[in-house]
């Protein structure tokens, strides 16, 4: 029984005393990089997220647990393993997944330092003295670049008359985490006898900065033989960024132009009035006297007798 009695003490001699740890062997806490290099970040995705794989190599004659904890950059949240116990002599891998990162909010490109820490906590499942051994990995995580553009066409206030235009403003937003401009630019209609001019491609010769926008006119002409007719008119832009860097952002957006026939002058009433020899006319609202009242009053006449003095 004394065997074993001294065995249990060395047994806890090398889990808690310090100056003969280092004939335990040793362990460490890794991160599996981007092509093996340190110095290349981790790029978060358009989504906010980003999985990093790390590991803890266990060399001593022991099997540990250790207790892991995380700092997370621009605003991410962590979701990786809080313990976990490495047998004598394995190297384990564990998956830490970062969300929750709203890369819109940031410049493309930006770079930021994450940690990720491990605690010793038991040897053999015995617990070691305080303070516990204690690792740290750190690496870099990168924002994406972002080109997104948004097109906005205003609605017509009324309709048009044929032979008349029709003003529209078309404005492009970035959306994105970086300076963009317009490539290319579309419009097209359903109605043959309307006609739109090129005010729109000064959007492409002037930067967009993120979160700004710019904005252009498009003037829209229907012919004076256009019949009545709603004409549907649609502007589709792209991002000259995204075409660049061998991508695609193409997006629109459509309106509703009404057009009635022509205004026509008024042909029922077309000779001019003279009133350079003005007639007066003059009404009575008396009714006037018929034949019979004459008769009567020349009657009445003939019986008056003089009177004599």
């Amino acid at each position: 029984m004394k065997w074993v009695l001294s065995a249990g003490v060395a047994l806890f001699l090398l889990t808690c005393a310090a100056p003969v740890q280092g004939q335990l062997g040793s362990w460490e806490l890794g991160i599996d990089y981007p092509q093996d290099n340190e110095d290349v970040p981790f790029s978060v995705g358009t989504d906010g997220g980003v999985s990093i794989q790390f590991f803890v190599n266990n060399e001593e004659l022991l099997d540990i647990g250790v207790e892991f904890d995380y700092e997370i950059p621009f605003g991410g949240e962590a979701d990786g393993p809080e313990s976990e116990i490495i047998e004598a002599g394995e190297n384990k891998s564990f998956t830490l997944t970062v969300s929750g990162i709203d890369v819109w909010s940031y410049a493309a490109d930006s770079k930021e330092e994450f940690t990720i820490s491990a605690t010793l906590m038991t040897r053999q499942g015995i617990p070691v003295g305080l303070p516990g051994e204690g690792r740290e990995a750190v690496g870099n995580l990168k924002i994406p670049t972002i080109y997104s553009l948004e097109v906005d066409i205003s609605d017509p206030v009324g309709a048009m008359n044929a032979g008349s235009d029709v003003i529209l403003t078309v404005t492009v937003t970035n959306k994105g985490n970086v300076q963009d401009k317009v490539g290319e630019i579309e419009v097209s209609d359903n109605c043959p006898l309307l006609t739109t001019d090129n005010g729109l491609d000064s959007l492409m010769t002037s930067n967009i900065g993120a979160g700004q926008s710019a904005e252009a006119n498009l003037i829209a002409t229907a012919s004076e033989s256009h019949p009545r007719r709603n004409c549907k008119i649609e502007v589709s832009v792209s991002s000259n960024g995204a075409m660049n860097s061998g991508g695609s952002v193409i997006v629109d957006d459509d309106t509703t132009v009404t057009v009635e026939p022509p205004l026509v002058a008024d042909e029922d009433n077309t000779d001019p009035v003279d009133t350079s020899d003005p007639v007066e006319i003059v009404s009575s609202g008396l009714p006037a006297p018929g034949i019979a009242t004459l008769i009567c009053v020349l009657a009445i006449a003939s019986l008056v007798v003089p009177r004599r003095f």
